[in-house]
């Protein structure tokens, strides 16, 4: 915008000298001429060169208002342009989620009311306040005990077994004597529920054939000599070692 004032000015001033020029030459003409001839003939050239600046300072200003009134673009003025990164949404770290809980739907089975009563009493001694995955965890290993030759042949003799002798009682509710009273009726209809699951024949193998388990609160000495073969929620799931037969 200030080039376009700058050529308005300069143009004015062209014509401007345009004028007193065409006068100068006018007068000279009429040298000899009378003083109001002279006089005539100065007015009448002085309008026209008046009309031809008013003509070419309209050219001037219609030139002006022609130009764009938004700026070029930077490629343009040769200004160097930088692109700039858009933002990406974070993405969340990814999670572990748990398995899903296994869903109790009693097995073709026949159940033994005292072994229900037996295991029911066991998993709410040792396992009431954990997840049904727990409970059916400590079950496992109740009836893998069940399963092998080492251990009674029911639920109920594998719970009983050493009872009431501290140094060889196998669940620790059963090794101080006391009264078995349920004082949590909605934990106890729970693994009522899971016992019954677990005794009709349920397929379920989630502590890995394990024989053991105990608190993560503590450390039994038979720990560093069993293969852990599981962990769910506050208990540590062990395997007996395989026996060989001695020379």
């Amino acid at each position: 915008m200030q080039a376009f004032r700058h050529v308005g000015k300069s143009v004015t001033r062209s014509v401007r000298r345009g004028v007193l020029a065409g006068a100068a030459a006018g007068l000279l003409a009429a040298g000899a001429a009378p003083g109001v001839m002279a006089q005539d003939t100065l007015e009448s050239r002085l309008g026209d060169l008046l009309g031809q600046e008013r003509q070419s300072l309209a050219v001037v200003a219609a030139g002006q208002t022609a130009q764009p009134t938004t700026p070029p673009a930077p490629s343009e003025r040769n200004v160097e342009t930088r692109s700039v990164a858009t933002a990406q949404p974070a993405v969340p770290e990814p999670t572990l989620v748990a398995g899903p809980e296994p869903t109790l739907v009693a097995g073709p089975r026949a159940v033994d009311p005292r072994q229900h009563e037996c295991l029911t009493e066991a998993l709410y001694f040792e396992a009431r306040g954990e997840s049904r995955r727990g409970q059916i965890a400590v079950a496992e290993v109740i009836l893998n005990r069940v399963q092998s030759p080492s251990y009674p042949g029911s639920v109920c003799g594998v719970i009983a077994q050493g009872d009431y002798r501290q140094s060889s009682c196998q669940f620790s509710y059963r090794c101080d004597g006391r009264p078995i009273r349920y004082r949590e009726h909605a934990a106890l209809a729970q693994v009522r529920d899971v016992a019954q699951f677990m005794l009709s024949g349920a397929d379920t193998n989630v502590t890995n054939g394990a024989t053991h388990f105990h608190g993560r609160g503590v450390n039994p000495s038979w720990a560093a000599r069993f293969p852990r073969t599981a962990s769910i929620g506050a208990h540590h799931f062990y395997r007996e070692p395989t026996r060989t037969a001695s020379n």
